[in-house]
C-alpha cells in the first residue's frame, strides 16, 4: 500500500495525542476515551507551533477525546479544519483495557509474551495489529490523496495505530512493526514520498524535520 505516483513530493505527519493520566499509570488505554491531562494540553500547544511552521494542508484525527483535543491545538493556529474518523482509534484491546502494564503481565503473560514475539494476537480479546491497519492506512492514504504536490498531512493518532499505519505504509511485513520504537506522547513520524512510494524520514521526533545532507537524499 504504497502511495501514488501523483503529487511528487507529499509529506504525512503522524502525530500522536498528549499525556493523559492513564498514560502516567502505565493503564492501556486502546478504544477508551481518556482526556489529555493538563500537561498534555501543555505538550500539543508546544507541538503545535512547531507543527504549524510546516505549513501543513490538512488535518485528520481520531475522534477519541485525546486525539481530538490535540488536533485543535494545531488546528486553532493554523486554521484548518479537523477531520476525525474512527477509523484511527487506537487498538482495541477488550479485556487489557484499564488494566496496568503489571496486571497484564501478571494475568495475560503467555498472551503477552506471543505479542511481543511478533505472532498475531487478540490481545484481551480484540483487534489484530493487521486489523488496525486494515481501517487507519486506508484513511491516512485517501486524506493523503487529497493533498496538492508537495503538500503536508498532519494525522493525529495513537501510538499503536501510528506504528501499524507506518508498517503497512512502508510495505514491511507485520512481523517486523515491532521494529519501529513507540512514539513519546505529542512527538511524531514523518512520511515523504520517494521515487518507490513512501520513505520513512522522521520518527518519534520532537523538533521540526531537517532536510537529509549527503550521499542519501
Amino acid at each position: 500500500m504504497n502511495g501514488s505516483r501523483s503529487g511528487r513530493g507529499r509529506r504525512i505527519v503522524l502525530w500522536r495525542h498528549g499525556q493523559t493520566a492513564w498514560n502516567l499509570e502505565r493503564r492501556f488505554q486502546g478504544s477508551t476515551d481518556i482526556d489529555l491531562t493538563e500537561t498534555g494540553v501543555g505538550q500539543a500547544r508546544r507541538a503545535a507551533r512547531l507543527l504549524a511552521s510546516l505549513k501543513p494542508d490538512a488535518i485528520v484525527a481520531s475522534d477519541l477525546r485525546r486525539a481530538a483535543d490535540t488536533a485543535a491545538e494545531l488546528a486553532a493556529i493554523t486554521g484548518l479544519d479537523v477531520a476525525h474518523d474512527a477509523g484511527l482509534r487506537e487498538t482495541y484491546a477488550g479485556a487489557w483495557q484499564g488494566l496496568t502494564h503489571e496486571e497484564i503481565v501478571g494475568q495475560y503473560g503467555e498472551q503477552y509474551a506471543a505479542w511481543k514475539r511478533g505472532e498475531p494476537v487478540r490481545r484481551g480479546g480484540g483487534e489484530l495489529e493487521t486489523e488496525v491497519a486494515d481501517r487507519a492506512a486506508p484513511v491516512v492514504l485517501e486524506h493523503a490523496g487529497k493533498l496538492p504536490d508537495a503538500g503536508t498531512l498532519v494525522v493525529v493518532s495513537h501510538g499503536g495505530t501510528i506504528r501499524t499505519t507506518i508498517g503497512r505504509l512502508l510495505g514491511l511485513d507485520s512481523h517486523h512493526w515491532e521494529g519501529l520504537g513507540g512514539l513519546s506522547n505529542c512527538c511524531w513520524s514523518v512520511l515523504g514520498e520517494g521515487a518507490r512510494g513512501w520513505r520513512l524520514l522522521e520518527h518519534n521526533a520532537g523538533t521540526l524535520p531537517e532536510p537529509v545532507l549527503g550521499d542519501d537524499d
